[in-house]
């Protein structure tokens, strides 16, 4: 005997569309698009409502703390790669540039998740 599918399983609902590489790459490294602006809000609720879901979503933020960290590290080792094993000294300051940089990306991160974790608001 063959099975009959039901009218709603022969045609299921279409996936959603593969987001760019471009959008991925960036949410996987940049966090801004988690977040919700508080001074955007019309009203009390409104911004209440989008603090709490600052402070939710701040849960994320080690993740990117992490990435952000291998990042650094890796900037940092191919400074140290190309400063001492290669002679170039050029292309070691722009990999130590970059280390520096991501360093202080980390700090935001940081910062960013003490205050929306162990911040107090009023």
């Amino acid at each position: 005997m063959t099975e009959r599918l039901k009218p709603e399983q022969e045609n299921p609902a279409p996936a959603p569309p593969a987001l760019p590489f471009r959008t991925l790459l960036y949410r996987f490294m940049f966090f801004d698009w988690l977040f919700r602006d508080v001074s955007a809000a019309r009203n009390r609720f409104e911004r209440h409502a989008a603090l709490q879901h600052n402070k939710y979503m701040s849960r994320y933020l080690p993740v990117y703390l992490r990435r952000w960290s291998v990042l650094a590290t890796f900037d940092f080792g191919l400074g140290f790669l190309f400063e001492r094993g290669l002679q170039a000294t050029a292309l070691s300051a722009c990999f130590f540039t970059w280390s520096c940089m991501t360093v202080t990306g980390m700090v935001v991160i940081v910062v960013a998740w003490l205050l929306l974790t162990f911040g107090r608001f009023s």
